[in-house]
């Protein structure tokens, strides 16, 4: 780690040791070590600190009242010029992605996305000027340019949705990564409750003044491929191939 890195790599876990230790293996090859790790624990009771004691991290254990409220601690903690969300159980794709990323971050763009890996599928991220239609990308295959606000914790599911679409919006100069950036561990607080999610994006282009008649189409079409993904998985990761 350095003084003032170009990356800050923030964790959020919570009695997830085992994931943890594959997140920490992950930045842990990184051929580019430009970096800071700063782990954000809530109060675990599964040997986490222990595990973090020895760690080169910057790290806490204490409650919260969500995860975005432990995502905006770890915004408070943060050095970087480049900060990356990378949850326990989430992984780099490689141990050269943050090498590839610091490539891109030398022509200082505002947003950095890339495509992701996901049970062993390769997801292409969408545009960026899609962002009404949902998260471009996973968030792990983020990287935003610091300053950023924090998340807005009236959302519970979808305020890594919101923060984006704000710096999205507001960004002159984004820049894509043709790459896989994450491996992506299924199973989280967005899966788990995808109903609820959707809900809040609606709500959210609501706010943002995104016209009535297209906010509904959006929202029936990614009720849609929700189904799609849940009754025949093997013909949405075809279709996804095919896009």
């Amino acid at each position: 780690m350095t003084t003032n890195p170009l990356f800050s790599i923030i964790t959020v876990t919570r009695n997830n040791l085992i994931g943890l230790q594959k997140t920490h293996k992950s930045i842990l090859c990184q051929t580019c070590t430009d970096y800071e790790w700063i782990v954000i624990d809530g109060a675990s009771n599964d040997g986490t600190p222990d595990f973090l004691h020895d760690k080169n991290a910057h790290w806490i254990s204490e409650p919260d009242t969500g995860i975005y409220d432990a995502m905006n601690k770890g915004i408070a903690r943060a050095h970087g010029a480049y900060l990356i969300f990378m949850n326990a159980g989430d992984c780099f794709a490689t141990c050269g992605t943050l090498a590839l990323i610091q490539k891109y971050a030398r022509h200082d763009p505002d947003f950095i996305y890339g495509d992701a890996l996901e049970d062993k599928n390769y997801k292409k991220a969408r545009s960026h000027l899609k962002i009404n239609h949902g998260m471009i990308t996973h968030h792990q295959s983020m990287i935003y340019k610091a300053p950023i606000a924090h998340y807005d914790t009236r959302y519970t599911i979808a305020a890594d949705y919101d923060l984006t679409r704000r710096v999205v919006m507001n960004a002159p100069h984004i820049s894509y990564i043709p790459k896989p950036i994450c491996l992506f561990e299924t199973g989280g607080i967005s899966q788990q409750n995808v109903t609820q999610g959707r809900k809040e994006q609606f709500k959210i282009r609501k706010a943002y003044n995104v016209p009535q008649f297209e906010n509904i189409m959006i929202y029936g079409a990614q009720t849609a491929l929700y189904q799609l993904r849940h009754f025949a998985p093997k013909l949405y990761w075809l279709l996804k191939r095919a896009s």
